[in-house]
């Protein structure tokens, strides 16, 4: 048993020092993969697998192991859940990428995202120009939200059927 209870441990310490990882070397690493950051992905998990399970190679090493992640990952979902500094530490807060048709270079630089893979972000979303953008940020999750102007035109609907309902109102007390 003293041997699984080593894993565990080992587990412990790989999943805490990648968290610890992902969280210096930034959110941009969680947006779309690419080929790059897949590879690097598997090698990590070769690299830490021996970190993790030692020398034992057996179906029950390969359990606990993946128990203790699938446990781990429970907790921390947990706590960041329940705990704002927990979560602030671990996400960070969103970043504001585009305001009002305008690029925010400091907030990009620090993000390491080029304009090109903002700009391809924008095509995504059916918009053809950054001067259509009234807001674009870097979420805690890694993905990019924007709000276009064409986003006005809810905002005129929905002010329309606020005065449509009015007279509607003052028609049916007449």
């Amino acid at each position: 048993m003293h041997v699984y209870l080593e894993i565990a441990i080992r587990c412990i310490i790989i999943y805490l020092f990648l968290i610890l990882l992902f969280r210096v070397f930034g959110k941009r690493e969680m947006t779309q993969l690419s080929i790059a950051d897949l590879i690097l992905i598997i090698l990590i998990s070769n690299a830490v697998q021996n970190a993790m399970v030692g020398d034992d190679s057996s179906i029950y090493g390969g359990i606990v192991a993946a128990a203790v992640l699938f446990f781990l990952n429970k907790i921390l979902s947990y706590l960041l859940f329940r705990y704002k500094n927990i979560r602030k530490f671990i996400q960070s807060e969103p970043i504001m990428l585009i305001y009002n048709g305008k690029y925010i270079r400091n907030n990009i630089d620090k993000v390491m995202i080029t304009e090109e893979e903002l700009e391809q972000v924008l095509r995504e979303h059916g918009i053809n120009n950054i001067h259509d953008v009234s807001l674009s940020m870097l979420e805690t999750d890694g993905n990019i939200s924007i709000i276009s102007g064409k986003d006005e035109q809810l905002k005129k609907s929905k002010h329309n059927r606020k005065s449509n309902t009015k007279k509607t109102d003052s028609t049916t007390t007449s």
